[in-house]
């Protein structure tokens, strides 16, 4: 069996949780036996059984593929319609089923067919595969639940006592609200360690966080992001507490590998999170402004010694003997 892996959007121009996702699924693939690649498109002589697809191809790529005897296997995160209100999610529900049955333009405009064209569609999350069957009419048979996994490095790390800081690990965006979160944080006098960096330099909502963080020395730490996987570890470990307030996500990588080193959550209220951790976190209202997060962070941070653990997540190896399921499902 052998495994092409394909991406729509270049890692040299975004990076996040999704390139960790896609290099370690392919690291943890590759251990167990499954023979993959990363899809070269200027190489006509690869071959393929499946073509694992992260994000929403169109549905010429998935014909194309089909004529040459190849499936699809298709992982898109629908990280905003998974995080909208459930008024907004019923107009989209009625737009998208209107464009796949009457506007067969639209719909390949907008890649809507290719949900019923896949032979087989990854959610991360219960919720998801609900939204990918309710809004877009993936029969329940052909979505596969599988979930991040996290590196042995969180897994296995050491318990050590843990100090004054809370960390948040996120893009500095505006979808992340690190700025709101250190806003909240130095009105709280909550010490809070921010671990990232911006997609571009010049971007004006990282340039008002940088600043603030500047002005606030004494509750907001920022010295950029920390790529040892190691390092950010032993910081896990060493945290009070976990934070992430973003407006949308899917399911958080970051929030995941805090997990594995038993730190205590606290995130925004949003289905993902309460599909995923139920009550082992605290939650927060994800459009709380700085003023209404202050008293809800303090609160988190004094209570947070005694929380209970988030459970164990999996492992990318666990998560590859998943997909190895369902790669050999479809060529069935």
């Amino acid at each position: 069996m052998k495994v092409l892996i394909d991406h729509q959007n270049p890692f040299l121009l975004m990076h996040g949780g999704l390139q960790i996702q896609i290099e370690q699924t392919k690291a943890a693939l590759d251990a167990i036996g499954v023979d993959t690649e990363f899809l070269r498109w200027w190489d006509p002589s690869q071959r393929a059984d499946v073509i694992h697809f992260y994000g929403r191809p169109s549905g010429a790529y998935i014909d194309f593929a089909h004529q040459k005897g190849i499936k699809i296997v298709m992982l898109h995160l629908l990280t905003g319609l998974g995080s909208r209100a459930a008024w907004k999610r019923r107009v989209q529900k009625i737009v998208t089923s209107a464009g796949i049955k009457a506007l067969p333009g639209l719909a390949a405009a907008y890649k809507w067919d290719a949900y019923r064209s896949a032979d087989a569609l990854i959610a991360n999350t219960a919720w998801e595969k609900y939204l990918m069957h309710d809004n877009f009419g993936v029969p329940l048979e052909k979505i596969h639940i599988v979930p991040n996994g996290v590196e042995e490095v969180f897994l296995r790390s050491a318990p050590v006592e843990r100090g004054e800081w809370l960390v948040c690990t996120a893009t500095i965006a505006g979808r992340k609200r690190v700025l709101e979160l250190a806003q909240a944080a130095a009105t709280a006098q909550t010490p809070l360690w921010i671990i990232g960096k911006p997609y571009g330099e010049n971007d004006p909502y990282a340039q008002q966080f940088l600043t603030f963080a500047k002005q606030n020395p004494k509750f907001i730490r920022y010295e950029g992001p920390v790529s040892d996987r190691g390092a950010l570890a032993k910081i896990y470990r060493a945290a009070r507490g976990f934070v992430l307030l973003s407006t949308m996500e899917t399911r958080s990588l970051s929030s995941e590998e805090a997990a594995a080193c038993e730190c205590p959550l606290f995130l925004s209220d949003l289905p993902w999170a309460r599909d995923v951790f139920h009550e082992q976190a605290a939650y927060c209202p994800a459009d709380s402004s700085p003023a209404q997060i202050a008293p809800l962070l303090k609160k988190f941070y004094d209570e947070a010694p005694s929380r209970p653990k988030p459970a164990k997540p999996k492992s990318w190896t666990e998560v590859a003997h998943e997909f190895r399921a369902v790669y050999e499902s479809v060529l069935r």
